[in-house]
């Protein structure tokens, strides 16, 4: 204090050096004091000169990750590994040694005719949680495709019926999934919603919902199915589904259909 009282009594810049170290520096202002001072290529060239900024580094590439994260066997963490004459990355146990493949699903349902109608449940589940679709699901172990599209009708739709013929199978690679759904009718007419369908309803061939379906591969059957009704002359069919990565399930511009084959 004594010295900023006396400071007239000194030369003017040293009154102001020393004032301006007696007050105590703004937590910013010294933050900025003791920043180290960075200098791009443009210092050394003169105030007026630029340079193009330096390419950006090409991304890391993706690391490839197990759908197998565990051995099923021992139960210790898989990786991925090119097994001796194969060719393709495999999940690979890190302690047994044991490879595990990933193979498809298999997906079965029911087309059930009645009256020249169609049977179809509204989703109460996700995925395409209130979306219409034909009653079908996975298939389990120990039953046949035929048996499986039949639970499922049973399920979804609490209708007991006969199966008449298959009707298309579908394979869609992009999810791994292959569909078989067959052409069935009601033994008796009776439906009604299961635990996993809002609703159920029977649908003329021109009051089919498509705007309101849940799943590609239900498009292209339906599709199918109404051409050859009015063609007067039901096919089997089998193409596959060619889903466009990062498309919803419903998008009807979201595949594309090749190998289409009808007999």
């Amino acid at each position: 204090m004594l010295l900023l009282r006396s400071h007239h009594l000194l030369l003017p810049h040293a009154a102001r050096l020393l004032a301006r170290r007696a007050q105590p520096l703004p937590r910013t202002a010294a933050a900025a004091r003791l920043r180290p001072l960075r200098m791009s290529a443009s210092n050394h060239s003169g105030a007026g000169a630029s340079s193009p900024s330096a390419p950006s580094p090409p991304p890391a590439p993706a690391v490839p990750k197990s759908r197998i994260p565990f051995c099923p066997a021992c139960g210790s963490p898989t990786k991925l590994a090119v097994p001796d004459g194969d060719e393709k990355m495999r999940a690979v146990c890190s302690s047994c040694g044991r490879v595990h493949y990933e193979n498809p699903k298999m997906v079965v349902g029911c087309l059930v005719e009645h009256d020249n109608k169609v049977l179809l449940c509204r989703r109460k589940i996700e995925p395409a949680y209130g979306l219409w679709t034909l009653p079908a699901g996975y298939l389990e172990v120990g039953e046949s495709a035929a048996e499986g599209a039949s639970r499922e009708t049973l399920e979804e739709a609490c209708a007991d019926v006969e199966i008449v013929s298959p009707f298309a199978q579908l394979d869609i690679p992009l999810i791994g999934q292959s569909y078989i759904i067959f052409r069935a009718r009601m033994k008796t007419p009776s439906f009604s919603p299961g635990s996993e369908s809002l609703e159920c309803a029977l649908f003329a061939l021109d009051d089919i919902p498509f705007d309101s379906l849940a799943f590609s591969s239900i498009i292209v059957t339906l599709r199918m199915y109404i051409e050859d009704v009015k063609a007067g002359n039901i096919k089997f069919h089998y193409c596959t589904i060619n889903k466009r990565i990062g498309a919803g399930p419903s998008d009807l511009r979201s595949f594309d259909i090749d190998n289409h084959l009808a007999v």
